[in-house]
């Protein structure tokens, strides 16, 4: 019988110790893993055989959903027109302007919400309104103000991932243990340098939380924006496919749009242990 949430979450863990010992008796610690790894293999697996047969046994329509040979053929032409790496490169644009513009203007500001009570008092009613508002609601705003071109793009991401960072932000500096505080103070540093070297390590991992969040947003909000008005992009290939009834590359950019999702992903769970190499 395979192990529910609560066997996992009660399953009794070798300390840090014990780990050693078994290591030193030549027990691979990979093991695990690997076997997590290979279940997740199976389960891909699975879904692109099921994608590729349902279609050829006549279960689904086949126009509609082509069997999956067929996606990878349309995306294979798009890889050796030149067509996809056009598209992939304007959202990429579009997504990473968008972002960083969002983690450089929300991390300072979260940390001085967190770090100054009047500051925080002074914007915690603004903040309320406006992380309650849907992005893709402001969107006509933006086109309004800013136009059809990139500025209203990018300005839509940039809003999008503002508020998952800042949020974050102010979680992380606000919740930092009290004892480090104290240390801190004992050891007699300036409240910049508390900051510095105290508060701000110690909420990195939260803050991480955010800017993984706002990475998602990015794709998520960038497709949403080409489709409604672009001449290049993912979101535009996926529109102008369905508008075209060239449903083979609708998906192929679907799946593209997946894939750049998930190295977004594991690209930014990469940073964050790069910037949290002291947690054990």
């Amino acid at each position: 019988m395979s192990p529910s949430l609560l066997d996992e979450r009660t399953e009794a863990r070798p300390n840090p110790r014990q780990e050693a010992a078994v290591r030193a008796r030549g027990v691979s610690p990979g093991r695990r893993r690997a076997v997590t790894v290979t279940r997740g293999v199976a389960g891909v697996l699975t879904v692109a055989l099921l994608w590729e047969v349902l279609p050829r046994v006549g279960l689904v329509d086949d126009y509609f959903i082509p069997p999956l040979h067929v996606v990878l053929g349309a995306w294979g032409d798009l890889v050796r027109s030149g067509e996809l790496a056009r598209h992939l490169h304007a959202s990429l644009v579009r997504s990473a302007t968008g972002f960083l513009l969002a983690t450089v203007l929300a991390i300072p500001t979260g940390a001085a919400i967190a770090w100054y009570r009047p500051v925080r008092e002074f914007f915690q009613p603004v903040l309320e309104v406006f992380r309650n508002t849907a992005a893709l609601a402001l969107l006509p705003v933006f086109t309004l103000l800013l136009g059809i071109g990139e500025a209203s793009k990018i300005a839509i991401i940039t809003y999008a991932c503002f508020f998952p960072i800042l949020l974050s932000t102010i979680a992380g500096v606000a919740t930092v243990d009290p004892q480090l505080l104290r240390s801190a103070k004992v050891l007699g540093l300036s409240p910049v340098a508390t900051f510095r070297k105290v508060v701000f390590p110690a909420a990195v991992p939260t803050i991480f939380t955010g800017i993984r969040i706002s990475g998602a947003a990015a794709i998520l909000v960038l497709i949403a924006a080409e489709i409604v008005g672009a001449n290049a992009g993912l979101g535009f290939l996926i529109s102008y496919s369905n508008n075209n009834m060239l449903i083979p590359k609708m998906y192929a950019a679907i799946l593209t749009t997946s894939v750049l999702g998930l190295g977004v992903n594991y690209g930014l769970v990469a940073l964050e242990r790069r910037f949290s190499r002291w947690r054990p």
